[in-house]
Formats: C-alpha cells, structure tokens, sequence
C-alpha cells in the first residue's frame, strides 16, 4: 500500500490515524517530538524531518501546536516540496474563518499557507473533538459551581470518527478543499455541562454567563458550528459513558 507519515501521530488525533492506516494496511511514520526514529521538533526541522517526508507517498499533518504552529507549518510545507510530496492533508477547524480567536487565526493562516505552498493538498475542517470538550468541562467544575459561557453552543464530534475520514483521505489523491465535519448533535454548553456532571457523578451549580468581546459574539451566532455536515454518529452522552466506564 501507501507510506503515510502522520505528524503529531502519538496526539489525540494522531494515534488514532495511525492506527486506523496500519490496519487498512499502510507503511506509517509517526512524527513527534519524543517518537524515534522521527522524533522532530517541528518548530525546528532538521535534516530528520527531511528524512521523515523522503520517498512517502502521503504526510498527514495532525500536530497541534499552540505556541510555533505557523512555523512548524512552514518548515513541514518547504520539507514536503524539496521531497517532491505528491500529498499534503491538513485538519483544520470549522469556523477559523469566522471565529476571531487568536488560535484560529493561526490556524486559518496556514491552510493558507499550504493552499499555496505548490504541494498538492486537501483540507478538512472540523468541529470540536468530544475530548476537548469534555477537558473544558472538567475545568470549569473545579469549583463548587460552574460558570458556562451563555447561549454559545458546540457540535462535539468522535475523534476516530475524524481519524477514520482523515485515513480515508490520505489514501486517495489531493482533494483541496473537502466538506467539513460536525458531530452528530448541536448541544449548549448548559446540556453538555449536565451529561457531564451524571457521567461523572458530581454535582455542580450552573451559572450561565454573557461575556464580552468579538469572540463571544461570534461563537454565539455559531460561527464554528456545522450543522449542515452533522455527520458524526457518536454522541457526546455515548462519549461519556465509555470514557466514565473504562
């Protein structure tokens, strides 16, 4: 079959592409910055990450850097191009279009970089992953009651389910530009705070709050929502229960 390297493999996202590729079959690198033999620093590069993309037929750029990710960008997309990559496949989130967050930003900055990188490419966005959603509410009933943001809404998707459709991808040509995807259900922040605290068995008060700024105003009009492309299948009360089960 194909040789696939996964930036980011040992991540949330990555782990389950790479396992989802070994299993249809594929030869798979795993890029990350304490995995060997390609254990690459991506805000670096290195002649490691030039070994790393040499002779593959397909990079799968998963990693999630919150601080350098332009650069890692950067130095993987001129990587790709000295290698003569024939694909480059991106994940991006719904929404860093409309959404003026800073981290969106950055993420919409480099789709574009790889839209114009001369490497053939494909772009997926999608919404947020049950599992970012599930770190936040764990945060926010730290305290004894739980501060929500008011009339702002989410489209938690399965993160396999992401993985499954990122493999499929890597295994065929460039695509550009594909639809997005959104999990099953478009759910408040109150209704995900409440499955939250019955999977878990704890016990909070809710408080919803408005909050300031452009971001805000954004995320309430949904701006980072699909709901035409609500093609996961995995809720986020099914999330829980294996999460709380295992």
């Amino acid at each position: 079959m194909s040789t696939i390297l996964v930036t980011g493999g040992t991540g949330t996202l990555g782990r389950p592409v790479c396992e989802r590729l070994r299993t249809d079959g594929h030869e798979v690198r795993v890029l990350s910055r304490h995995s060997p033999p390609y254990a690459v620093d991506l805000r670096e590069g290195g002649p490691l990450l030039d070994r790393a993309v040499d002779g593959v037929d397909a990079v799968v750029h998963c990693s999630n850097i919150l601080r350098g990710d332009r650069e890692a960008a950067r130095l993987l997309v001129e990587a790709s191009r000295r290698a003569g990559v024939p694909h480059l496949l991106y994940i991006s989130i719904v929404g860093v279009d409309r959404v003026p967050l800073g981290y969106y930003r950055t993420k919409y900055a480099v789709e574009r970089m790889i839209q114009q990188s001369g490497v053939p490419w494909t772009l997926l966005r999608a919404t947020q992953f049950h599992d970012l959603i599930l770190q936040l509410l764990q945060g926010l009933a730290k305290p004894p009651v739980m501060l929500l943001p008011k009339e702002v809404r989410d489209q938690p998707l399965e993160v396999t389910e992401a993985a499954a459709r990122l493999a499929e991808l890597a295994a065929g040509p460039p695509a550009g530009r594909v639809e997005d995807m959104g999990g099953p259900e478009i759910r408040t922040f109150d209704e995900l705070a409440r499955a939250y605290l019955r999977a878990s068995g704890r016990g909070r008060r809710l408080v919803e709050v408005p909050l300031p700024g452009r971001v805000y105003r954004a995320l309430r009009r949904g701006g980072h929502l699909a709901p035409d492309r609500a093609v996961g299948r995995v809720t986020f009360e099914e999330f829980l229960a294996r999460r709380f089960a295992a």
